[in-house]
């Protein structure tokens, strides 16, 4: 493992706001970019990967083959992609139910490394060429093996090597495939940076957003041993001391904190393509694909609100007596079982807040109530005006313009509407904001910065989001060689309505 300086301390100057990067965290929207067609060209090599404490590792990955040219998708995504010949982890394939793709996989890890291979656990496989290997068909040492695959039903799915996979997944050999339903049900629109507009074959899979994460851990001291073997020329064989297991890298998307909230393709991660960092508007239905790509479970744990498990391992998990309705739990921690994937769908309306998310006193309606009147209603609701206002604001009303609590454009939950909040907000000369605070306690309002930032801070939330924070529930997970914070720790940004959310930046 090497260090370096320039990236430690450009790394940790972004965390801490010091350099004029305003919006770096806030730019940097994710999406699920990947490839797609149906033939694959993956090459199996070694190179370097970075983390935010300076490391330099040296790891192995999956990565385009020379001579290959991908289509990225979505299509947003066609002139700011890039999938080098290594990367961490290997290029997300994005298929269609039923089809049938090939993955013709070369081998050029070093001589020492031996054989490679890939398995793909939940679809179908044909292999051609390479050599036997105990879990799958295996590409000799600059040889290649090609896998005829079908994806039989959508979903989310794992890709990583069968051959010694204790030490080859440890090195950085996995992926992840998507399938997307070959017809999307009615009533299901595709946003600007989906792939699809449902995940699954059934209504109550339709979403507005969708974001892969895949969960793996790192230590790089074993790292370090396969480095300095393959470089050793008397070295006939590797010889590496995996137990006992003590990684002190915890990853999303091959990232760490805060390295992950960075863009999609950036430059400074040539080798780390993608990101974590969720975005939303109110009210939108976010598709979360959640992978565990290491041996150790981690918990993945989400603030703002629960979410609903769709599927697990691409079995869609659906009621006994009615195969539309949705029986999956209903989660704020999904365990990210090693090996196994879950879909979910996440949502956020700021219902149970208990006061108005967008301000008591600030010009707005919900279900056609003004604040003002909402206010009046909210203090004084005993009155008959008031009934039928707060009738309508719970979409009881009998008004079938406004049938839910929910305002039909913003989402606001409207029994909220005009109530104050609760709290007397602190003093800026007492309390400095936190990083992703927006300057006061309600959504989009940043006008009169109320509390501002500390002179030479960068505010990394300039639409005045909510911040949710997204992490591992194991603690020790949310550090960077033992460093906190770091580690697997995200944030999700709840953006206004109305504002802009570029997910290529």
């Amino acid at each position: 493992m090497k260090i370096c300086t320039t990236n430690l301390l450009r790394r940790w100057a972004r965390l801490l706001g010091v350099l004029a990067t305003a919006g770096c965290a806030l730019t940097a929207q994710a999406a699920v970019p990947g490839i797609t067609g149906t033939a694959f060209n993956l090459t199996a090599s070694a190179d370097r990967i970075s983390q935010p404490d300076g490391a330099s590792i040296y790891a192995w990955g999956y990565g385009c083959s020379s001579g290959y040219t991908p289509t990225y998708a979505p299509a947003a995504f066609t002139t700011v992609g890039m999938c080098p010949l290594m990367q961490m982890p290997g290029p997300t394939m994005i298929v269609t139910e039923g089809q049938t793709f090939t993955v013709t996989l070369t081998n050029k890890l070093p001589a020492l490394a031996g054989n490679t291979s890939i398995v793909f656990p939940g679809l179908q496989v044909t292999p051609a060429g390479g050599v036997p290997g105990l879990m799958a068909q295996e590409a000799a040492n600059g040889g290649t093996v090609t896998y005829t695959v079908t994806a039989a039903h959508p979903g989310t799915y794992a890709y990583y090597s069968g051959t010694q996979p204790e030490l080859q997944i440890e090195m950085g050999l996995y992926g992840a495939v998507i399938v997307l339903p070959a017809t999307a049900p009615s009533g299901c629109t595709r946003g600007d940076f989906s792939n699809s507009a449902s995940a699954y074959d059934i209504a109550a899979s339709c979403y507005d957003r969708e974001y892969l994460f895949e969960f793996s851990e790192m230590n790089s001291r074993v790292h370090d041993q396969v480095e300095a073997q393959v470089n050793d020329p008397n070295a006939k064989t590797l010889n590496v001391t995996i137990e006992p297991f003590h990684p002190n890298y915890y990853l999303i998307n091959g990232r760490s904190m805060p390295d992950d909230m960075d863009t999609h393709y950036s430059a400074a991660y040539p080798h780390q393509p993608y990101n974590g960092n969720p975005h939303m508007h109110p009210g939108e239905r976010v598709l979360m694909r959640v992978i565990g790509q290491g041996r150790w479970q981690h918990p993945f744990h989400f603030h703002g609100n629960h979410a609903r498990v769709l599927a697990r391992d691409g079995n869609l998990l659906v009621a006994q007596n009615d195969p539309t309705k949705l029986a999956g739990p209903l989660l704020f921690t999904i365990p990210t079982v090693s090996g196994q994937t879950v879909d979910a769908i996440f949502t956020w309306t700021g219902q149970g807040l208990n006061w108005d998310a967008y301000g008591s006193q600030q010009p707005h309606s919900c279900n056609g109530v003004d604040v003002v009147t909402a206010r009046t209603a909210q203090l004084n609701p005993s009155s008959a005006a008031s009934v039928a206002v707060l009738a309508q604001l719970a979409g009881t009303s009998g008004n079938g313009a406004y049938p839910t609590p929910f305002d039909p454009t913003t989402h606001e939950f409207c029994p909220d509407h005009g109530k104050d909040i609760p709290v007397t907000p602190p003093d800026p000369n007492i309390v400095a904001n936190g990083l992703w605070y927006g300057g006061t306690p309600y959504l989009g309002l940043q006008g009169n910065n109320l509390t501002p930032l500390p002179p030479g801070q960068t505010r990394l939330n300039a639409n005045a989001g909510y911040a949710y924070m997204w992490h591992s529930h194991n603690e020790r997970e949310i550090t960077t060689n033992d460093v906190f914070p770091g580690g697997m720790m995200m944030m999700l940004i709840i953006d206004p309505p109305g504002s802009t959310i570029d997910e290529t930046q």
